[in-house]
Parts: structure tokens; C-alpha cells; sequence
């Protein structure tokens, strides 16, 4: 057996302690590589995440506009229909208004128009349509009113209501027919 010298031994300690740093180097480095790796696809993920989150919102958001949207154009398709079936059913309003006035010997004729009247009255009460207020005597209102004809009344101011030849109606305000008046200058 040969015997080792002490120099050899201590060289041989401090090239295995050199070695062991080496890896332990390594090794940092190593683990420092794989958390900016794992950093870096963290990232990544986070950005793709952000960029579907933004997708959703925004999907979202059109989707609830595209709701008001066609709930609104819904409801204003139905008020228009509500008007025009009330602007077809007029002329028959005032054909049975006018049978109502007719003087006639048969009460019960008589009496079944008047129903009819109210049947229609009540329809349009239903239907939320309101007649246009127009009186002798109430100031003239060109958007609610149709001035036909200008009569001299003395007993009137200008721009006021003489007459009224034809009932005026609205629904919620929109108005479906003028009514048509004679205007006191």
C-alpha cells in the first residue's frame, strides 16, 4: 500500500468541494431557469386569460345590448300595430257615434247602438287611447288639433275652439288623429 500524502488528501477534499459547488451552481442555475420558465408561462396563461376575459365581457355586453335592443324595437312594433288597428277601427267609431245621435222610433235599436258604442269606448280604454280634449271654447293646439274652418265668433278670443266636426285620439300620448275643428279668429 502506498501512503497518500497529506497535500494529496487536501487537494483531493478541495477538488470534491469544488465539484460539490459546481452542482450546487448547476443546480441553482437550473432551478432559476425552471422558475423563470414557470414565470414565463404564468405570464403567458395570465395574458391568454385576460384576452378571453376581455372576449367574454364583450360578448356579454353586445349580447345585453342586442336584448334592449330588440326588446325595445318589439315594443315599439307593438304600440305601431296598436295604432293602426285603432286608426282602421275610427271611421266605425264615428259611423256608430253618429247612429247614436240619429233620432229613431225603435228604442231597442237605439239602445243596442249605444252598447255598441260602449263596447267600442271600452276597447279603447283597454287599449290605453284617450280622446283629444276639444271644446267650445279650449285654446286651439295645432299638434293636437286640425283647424278646417275660421268662423268670426264674438263671444270667443282668436285661436280659440268654435266647433268640433270630428273627435281627435292618441295612445300614450302619440296622437292618432287630429281633431278637426273650427277656430274662432
Amino acid at each position: 500500500m502506498t501512503k497518500k500524502k497529506p497535500a494529496d488528501d487536501a487537494a483531493l477534499e478541495n477538488s470534491a468541494a469544488t465539484g460539490a459547488a459546481q452542482q450546487d451552481t448547476e443546480a441553482e442555475n437550473a432551478a432559476e431557469a425552471a422558475v423563470e420558465s414557470a414565470q414565463e408561462a404564468l405570464d403567458k396563461l395570465k395574458g391568454e386569460f385576460d384576452e378571453l376575459k376581455d372576449q367574454y365581457l364583450r360578448l356579454a355586453a353586445e349580447y345585453d345590448n342586442y336584448r334592449k335592443r330588440t326588446a325595445k324595437e318589439r315594443e315599439q312594433l307593438y304600440s305601431l300595430a296598436k295604432a293602426s288597428t285603432v286608426e282602421a277601427l275610427l271611421p266605425v267609431y264615428d259611423n256608430v257615434e253618429l247612429a247614436v245621435k240619429q233620432e229613431t222610433k225603435d228604442e231597442q235599436y237605439k239602445q243596442g247602438v249605444a252598447m255598441i258604442a260602449r263596447q267600442l269606448d271600452d276597447v279603447f280604454a283597454k287599449l290605453g287611447v284617450t280622446e283629444i280634449p276639444a271644446a267650445r271654447g279650449d285654446e286651439f293646439d295645432p299638434e293636437l288639433h286640425n283647424a278646417v274652418m275660421h268662423t268670426e265668433d264674438e263671444t270667443l278670443d282668436a285661436n280659440r275652439i268654435a266647433g268640433v266636426f270630428q273627435k281627435g285620439f292618441s295612445i300614450e300620448g302619440k296622437v292618432i288623429r287630429h281633431a278637426v275643428v273650427q277656430v274662432a279668429n
